[in-house]
């Protein structure tokens, strides 16, 4: 059984590769095909053109390895019917649930290679991808805003761990792709939502730790007290107090990697991100059920990959009834295509009728389970 074992991860691995591959450098072309526009505008040259696309594959591996999965090992089994090994091999004792077993160790290799790649890469390559083409081009993220950009924050007796005594709303006119703000404004309100204070700076830099430093700015403060028994214009200049400074620190729980998110597809982020993004927006009130769903979709999408390679099984028993691998190959390919679009599809029900993320996630891989399992006892029976 381990020979056969070896033999099976052979022949599907590299069936699988070879797809993958084929399907990168289609998906690599299309990409650069539609850059080919942009060349030579803002200092955008080639050469960026294809460092771009290339960071971008990363992510293509993460969405089409279960189809890849799907396609290669339909072919491999196909291979295997046409040369009457699957039949030699079910003669020799091999039953179906020996046969799902082996495929369930290969795929359980693919679905390791898709959780890291999605979970380590993609995050990383996606925005290094979006970051150069940025630089590459002079824009900042911001710049499409024409308020620039908002976000909320609050304000924490002890750093980022005490008390709440306040919340504040942070205006960024630009962030730039290395994080730096430009024309910041924050207002700062108590826990009765009064106005305490306005803060103003040229630039901000993060420095780490929730700790950035603003640089050229002010900071007008109010006194709530003054401001209500204000009679005269006179009464409320002097219940306003402004300073100015060069330098002087703020700790927000609010980072680089947050303001980034408001650029950045939720499907290209990491688990861990949109795990922490998903607690920030909690915090400040805000709506989280986009992010709730892809973070279940990215924790469940490896298990697709099994999926995929269960309803590659039933293929292997065609070999008398089947019109040829062309055929075969037509329909897995697509199978992977209609379980793409059903996976999207879901996603975007699920927000829209508030269905619980993970019943979300799911739903489209057990549908296809139940399919998978269906087709093999029809193939079995047959």
């Amino acid at each position: 059984m381990k020979v056969l074992q070896k033999y099976f991860a052979r022949e599907i691995g590299r069936s699988v590769l070879f797809v993958l591959i084929a399907f990168l450098a289609l998906f690599a072309f299309f990409d650069m095909v539609g850059e080919l526009k942009a060349i030579g505008h803002g200092g955008y040259t080639l050469q960026q053109a294809l460092i771009y696309v290339t960071l971008g594959l990363p992510g293509y591996i993460y969405e089409l390895m279960p189809i890849a999965a799907l396609i290669g090992t339909i072919w491999a089994l196909s291979q295997f019917a046409a040369r009457s090994e699957f039949t030699i091999m079910r003669a020799s004792s091999m039953s179906t649930a020996m046969a799902g077993g082996m495929l369930f160790k290969i795929g359980f290799m693919f679905a390791i290679v898709t959780f890291l790649v999605g979970e380590f890469v993609v995050p990383y390559s996606s925005a290094m991808a979006e970051r150069t083409k940025l630089l590459s081009q002079g824009q900042s993220l911001s710049q499409e805003f024409r308020s620039g950009l908002w976000t909320k924050d609050v304000i924490r007796a002890d750093g980022v761990t005490g008390e709440t005594v306040g919340s504040r709303f942070l205006n960024v006119r630009t962030v730039q792709p290395n994080g730096e703000l430009l024309g910041l404004k924050i207002y700062e309100f108590d826990t009765n939502f009064h106005l305490v204070s306005l803060i103003t700076a040229t630039r901000a830099d993060y420095q780490g730790g929730n700790q950035w430093t603003l640089y050229d700015g002010s900071e007008a403060k109010f006194k709530e007290g003054n401001l209500f028994g204000a009679k005269q214009a006179s009464d409320i200049t002097a219940a306003i107090s402004t300073t100015r400074f060069a330098t002087r620190p703020l700790i927000s729980e609010v980072t680089p990697e947050i303001l980034s998110v408001g650029f950045s597809n939720p499907e290209d982020m990491s688990a861990l991100d949109l795990i922490s993004y998903t607690n920030y927006l909690s915090e400040n009130n805000r709506e989280t059920a986009r992010y709730e769903i892809a973070f279940w979709k990215k924790v469940t999408y490896p298990f697709a990959v099994f999926v995929m390679m269960a309803l590659a099984l039933p293929f292997a028993y065609l070999h008398f009834r089947s019109g040829g691998v062309s055929l075969k190959i037509f329909t897995g390919i697509m199978i992977g295509v209609s379980f793409q679009l059903i996976n999207s599809l879901f996603s975007h029900l699920g927000l829209l009728n508030t269905w619980p993320p993970l019943a979300t996630a799911i739903l489209p891989s057990a549908m296809f389970m139940m399919a998978a399992v269906g087709a093999l006892m029809w193939a079995e029976r047959h």
